[in-house]
């Protein structure tokens, strides 16, 4: 997990995606242009939360989340989503 210069706010959360599947269980290897998006990462910064509504999820958590939710953003080169706590189905 890395350190990240990015506090968002109120209910969203930074999550670093994990990386793409490299290949099949029985062993394929799976080019980039077939690859799923990750719905799963981890927790690398959150809000304050909303007034009424704390958070729920907090830093170094694994989550499972949409496969479109979030925003993608680079920072530093890191590739990164930041979304709303809504977005994100579970912690596991």
């Amino acid at each position: 997990m890395s350190q990240v210069n990015i506090t968002p706010l109120a209910d969203r959360v930074l999550v670093e995606p994990a990386a793409a599947e490299e290949k099949t269980a029985s062993g394929i290897i799976i080019p980039d242009t077939a690859k799923e998006k990750p719905q799963k990462g981890s927790i690398v910064a959150v809000g304050s939360g909303k007034k009424d509504e704390p958070l729920t999820v907090k830093v170094g958590d694994s989550v499972l989340y949409g496969k479109y939710a979030g925003t993608e953003i680079t920072v530093e080169g890191k590739d990164y989503l930041i979304m709303r706590e809504s977005d994100i189905f579970a912690i596991v």
